[in-house]
């Protein structure tokens, strides 16, 4: 069998032969995969752990102001059941829309303890319906009062209650 041949063969088939080529041949395994031949993945992704593209990544680091932050405080926008907030939105606040939702009783201004108080630029993750309530009052307030969004730390059970285009609509570019 010629390397044509082999390299037109199925994925599933070509890892079969790939392994027992490779048993029989004193060929590595790193020239099949210069070749081109790949041997399949059985890698199962949590789908709690997505952002809307890909893996979710951290919204806050360590040394952030704000870190850490989340339902978890893992410094990740995912949750899980005793999160009713839905906490998946990886937000950066503005001004506009920290006034607004300490008008509607959720002060995010105010230094607590464990919390350190939000100001214009911080990152953190926000409820998904409060996210969305702000594009509406953005009909009356302003653009302004809807937080940026970090897609690579939103993650993707955002989209059961938002869509793909207003998050990229509202996308953080730094």
């Amino acid at each position: 069998m010629n390397l044509r041949s082999l390299l037109s063969i199925p994925l599933t088939i070509s890892t079969i032969l790939t392994n027992r080529l490779s048993s029989i041949v004193s060929v590595p395994i790193s020239l099949y995969s210069a070749i081109g031949v790949r041997t399949a993945t059985t890698m199962v992704l949590d789908p709690t752990k997505l952002n809307v593209h890909a893996p979710l990544q951290p919204h806050t680091k360590e040394g952030d102001s704000t870190h850490p932050t989340g339902f978890q405080r893992d410094g990740y926008c995912w949750g899980n059941e005793q999160d009713p907030g839905n906490h998946f939105i990886g937000g950066v606040v503005t001004k506009e829309f920290l006034e607004y939702s300490k008008a509607q009783g959720n002060d995010l201004i105010t230094r607590q303890p464990g919390f350190p108080g939000l100001k214009d630029g911080c990152r953190w993750c926000l409820c998904v319906n409060r996210w969305k309530e702000a594009i509406m009052a953005s009909e009356k307030l302003g653009e302004t009062v809807v937080p940026r969004v970090d897609l690579s730390s939103t993650a993707l059970n955002a989209l059961k209650k938002v869509s793909i285009e207003d998050l990229k609509k509202y996308e953080y570019k730094p």
